[in-house]
């Protein structure tokens, strides 16, 4: 539709893009190879971080990250893995997936994890705490390490929406155990989906690895390039694994993107200080607020009268987006009782209901801006 404003529009440098993956496709090694390592060496070049893991998807890398935690430190079925209701459904599922138990804390105003209310959660059986860096911002993150340290707990980062923030001057994902970034197709590092995994210990990247690809121990890249010999189809498979590796398509998408993140990303905290500049004035609305490095994943808003915002934009071709309803409202977490076993989710409820996401793209004018943004202040 003419003038419809999108919530999320990813830009992709086609041509350049198109002619990097047409070399790929003349190799004929489209799999786990060259550009997959490539892409892991290159994003640990841009951010700093150490042994990285290419995956098909950060939900496979959240996966990835709860399932090795549980192998290498022979975590029991009761363990308990504290995490935010206000995420993607992937941030608890990951949870479940490995046989864990998913404990949710409330958050406060910043949208993270509320350092006051999760040591009222911690006992014998909590071993983590995934940490959500809700639209790019890191929020409550310093005051989460301290209490990790204290009582001894591993720290997931959810990093889905952080690709590009930083933290205390460095990219986030060095202060955790294990941080896990999305380069789905509206990511600020967009690809078709895929994503990336950073690990502190090179042997939970080693155990990761081979937990990506069916539990084998060596990738066929790998027996093909390394081991000559007439027993290089030789595997063992020390792992019950999940064929969660990335493949070297998504890897050269991505490493084109990652050329352009950091530059891109200035263009997106351009257009927040805009969005800022014209809503910071509206009594009716509260913007959340995002800290310093912030990658400017979202723009968003705390607002009452939620649907007949979201109705009247939409009348006006404006489609906005809600991250995130709460994970404890999914027929499928009321089923297993999660909502009566969580307390005081006073600040994740209004979330939930008040949350609004407004558009945010590299392709957003100035015109746009103004119009999402007299829409809102009218309307509200």
């Amino acid at each position: 539709m003419k003038n419809n404003i999108v919530l999320f529009k990813p830009k992709f440098r086609i041509n350049e893009t198109l002619k990097e993956i047409s070399n790929i496709l003349r190799t004929g090694w489209t799999g786990i190879g060259n550009k997959t390592i490539t892409i892991e060496n290159q994003w640990n070049k841009f951010t700093g971080l150490k042994n990285s893991l290419f995956v098909n998807s950060a939900t496979a890398g959240l996966h990835i990250s709860v399932e090795v935690l549980k192998t290498f430190y022979k975590w029991k079925n009761n363990t308990e893995i504290i995490t935010t209701p206000i995420s993607f459904v992937s941030t608890s599922h990951c949870i479940l997936y490995s046989g864990l138990k998913p404990v949710f804390c409330d958050i406060d105003i910043t949208g993270t994890l509320d350092p006051k209310k999760i040591t009222k959660l911690i006992n014998k059986k909590t071993k983590a705490i995934i940490f959500v860096g809700l639209g790019g911002s890191y929020g409550n993150l310093d005051k989460i390490l301290k209490i990790c340290k204290k009582y001894k707990l591993k720290l997931i980062l959810d990093a889905a929406h952080m690709a590009g923030a930083y933290h205390n001057g460095k990219h986030v994902g060095y202060e955790s155990d294990i941080a896990v970034f999305s380069f789905q197709a509206v990511k600020n590092l967009p690809t078709a989906d895929s994503g990336m995994v950073s690990f502190k210990n090179k042997n939970l990247e080693s155990i990761a690895r081979k937990l990506s690809w069916c539990g084998i121990d060596k990738d066929t890249f790998t027996r093909e390039k390394k081991y000559k010999s007439s027993q290089a189809w030789e595997y063992d498979v020390p792992f019950l694994g999940q064929k969660y590796n990335g493949n070297s398509l998504m890897a050269t998408v991505a490493l084109v993107a990652l050329k352009y993140l950091k530059i891109d990303n200035i263009k997106r905290k351009n257009i927040a200080k805009i969005y800022f500049a014209k809503l910071k004035d509206n009594k009716k609305i509260t913007i959340v607020p995002h800290s310093k490095g912030s990658s400017r994943h979202l723009f968003s808003i705390l607002v009452k009268n939620r649907n007949n915002i979201i109705k009247r934009l939409k009348e006006k071709n404006i489609n906005p987006g809600v991250h995130y309803k709460s994970i404890l409202d999914f027929s499928y977490y009321k089923k297993k009782n999660y909502i009566k076993k969580s307390k005081d989710m006073k600040i994740s409820k209004r979330f939930s209901e008040e949350i609004l996401s407004l558009p945010m793209h590299l392709y957003l004018t100035k015109k746009d801006i103004n119009k999402i943004c007299n829409t809102i202040n009218n309307e509200t």
